[in-house]
């Protein structure tokens, strides 16, 4: 490897002589690395990924044809036929990098991550552990190689900003850029106005440099290179008074950042704790309550966990392999918070449910289980009069589950629609409820019935009978009106007749009029019988169905 000094920076070896050493290790392009890695797009292919209509970031394959960050689309395909293009999903982007802050944590710890693809530590501690600012840089290239970015660069310097550029120049000079203590603003100078660029856009990973304005500056830099400031440096010897007047905070900010006076420190993420258990069996496991027995010590555990960092798991996943490859898995949710018995219990009667449906044909080698939700133990303290009866009757509930179906059991939930049957929607018990349904149930339909809405349902609706005084079926017309006031009802088929004594009505309800194979067209129509009852009926293919009743 080698190391790349700039200004005349300290001998080889030498630990970190200024406070605000900074440290900063850049993956170049791993957006597209993380779309790769994790199966997305093939390597070596040009490839780009779009945010809002414009590239994004882009493959050196495709940098090579013309394509740039902060092209559209369709300029970016005109130049590379053969580009990959995908949308930018900025979670695969963190995920991918998440093992590698991890591995950099476990050498080097005090990391804070910038954004997927760069991170900062303080350089004092890593200096005199392994010997230098050169070693400690050189240590950080390994790993960053053995997770999938052999071409990450380090840059050192005084304050994160300069840190950053120098680990960008040193794509072009060794991998490894160290700046002399008290050199940033010499080592900046030179640089182009194009590096203040908030989310690095105005960097060109495949010439190790820096775009010349254009499609990736941001509107600020392009009013500094209207204005002649070019270079860092050109900002430097200016008024610091005259850019505050000019651009207000944001111009002292720039200032203070080209003339190399950065005091910002590096703060290192917490690593959150890992409460996810996994069990192994070797052999595996025939039978469900020996899985279970095998598994409460480690239950136990995952809950002295949580009660250590004072939080409570509301909602388990479990997931059981077996040694045939079939995996079942499920999230249970709880009424209060999950004990070692209660996790015990879920992973029992998911082995159950499992062999009673036919899911786990073959011993259990493999049992995890992973807290999905969790919160602070203090917002799930009992009441004045505890919560044992709803605890009591979801533990019954998600054991009928158990051994019924997952489907079996279900909650009731108000969903969209215009028809009654439609709104009504069963959720598994234990399942949240989708953000679809109370998505659908805000939304307004047209035609919709409004409340206060009948207590019974008829699902489907059963045919009846609305009669004139003359006894011959009441129809609508054409036109959306009765032929004749209702006289008589019956509630079904055959059924003896009521009179009706007021009604209301018909409504027309017309659905996807526009799809042939799809639209419905309905009229609905109220009644109230001489017993009180209260009626709603349906005028649909020339008959009337009884769709609910008020109670």
């Amino acid at each position: 490897m080698e190391v790349t000094r700039a200004a005349g920076v300290a001998n080889a070896g030498s630990g970190s002589r200024s406070p605000g050493r900074t440290i900063v290790l850049w993956c170049p392009d791993w957006p597209v690395r993380a779309v790769v890695a994790a199966g997305s797009a093939e390597d070596g292919h040009p490839i780009a990924l779009i945010e809002r209509g414009l590239v994004f970031a882009c493959s050196a394959q495709a940098r090579r044809a013309g394509v740039r960050r902060g092209l559209r689309v369709r300029e970016a395909q005109a130049r590379c036929a053969a580009l990959t293009v995908l949308r930018y999903d900025p979670a695969v982007d963190q995920r991918e990098f998440d093992p590698l802050l991890t591995a950099i944590e476990q050498a080097v710890p005090g990391v804070q991550p910038v954004r997927p693809g760069l991170c900062a530590l303080r350089a004092r501690g890593p200096a005199r552990f392994y010997g230098g600012e050169d070693a400690a840089a050189h240590q950080l290239l390994h790993i960053a190689a053995e997770h999938g970015a052999p071409d990450a660069c380090v840059g050192v310097s005084d304050g994160p900003f300069a840190a950053e550029q120098a680990a960008r120049l040193a794509l072009r000079t060794g991998r490894t850029l160290i700046v002399e203590p008290g050199g940033s603003a010499g080592f900046l100078a030179p640089l182009p106005v194009d590096v203040l660029d908030t989310e690095g856009a105005g960097v060109d990973a495949a010439e190790g440099g820096r775009a010349t304005g254009g499609a990736g500056s941001s509107p600020f830099v392009t009013l500094l290179h209207r204005l002649s400031l070019d270079t860092l440096g050109a900002i430097a010897a200016l008024d610091p008074l005259d850019l505050e007047d000019r651009f207000g905070e944001l111009g002292t900010r720039v200032h203070t950042l080209a003339r190399g006076a950065e005091r910002t420190v590096v703060m290192p993420r917490e690593p959150q704790e890992v409460f996810e258990r996994t069990v192994a069996f070797e052999p595996g496991l025939e039978r469900a309550d020996e899985v279970a027995f095998a598994f409460r010590r480690t239950a136990d555990d995952l809950v002295a966990s949580l009660t250590a960092a004072r939080l409570v798991a509301t909602a388990i996943t479990v997931t059981v392999v077996s040694e045939s490859g079939a995996i079942s898995e499920r999230t249970w949710l709880h009424p209060r918070w999950f004990t070692a018995g209660d996790v015990v219990d879920r992973v029992r009667w998911q082995l159950q449910g499992a062999d009673a449906a036919g899911g786990l044909d073959s011993p259990v080698v493999r049992v995890v289980v992973t807290p999905e939700s969790v919160d602070a133990a203090a917002h799930h303290e009992d009441g004045l009069f505890g919560g044992g009866p709803d605890e009591r009757v979801h533990h019954a509930l998600s054991r009928v589950q158990s051994m019924l179906g997952h489907d079996a059991v279900g909650t009731a939930v108000m969903g969209g629609g215009r028809m009654l049957a439609e709104r009504a929607v069963l959720v598994p018990w234990g399942d949240p409820v989708p953000g679809a349904l109370s998505r659908d149930y805000a939304k307004p339909w047209p035609g919709a019935l409004p409340p206060p809405l009948p207590a019974t349902v008829y699902s489907p609706p059963v045919r009846c009978a609305v009669l004139t005084a003359s006894g011959t079926a009441v129809v609508v017309d054409e036109d959306g009106a009765l032929i004749a006031d209702p006289a008589a009802f019956a509630p079904a088929v055959g059924s003896r007749c009521v009179r009706v004594t007021g009604w209301a009505g018909p409504w027309p309800v017309e659905e996807r009029w526009w799809d042939a194979d799809a639209a419905r067209s309905v009229h609905r129509l109220q009644l109230v019988d001489e017993t009180g009852n209260a009626w709603l009926v349906l005028f649909e293919h020339g008959e009337w169905m009884l769709e609910a009743r008020y109670d």
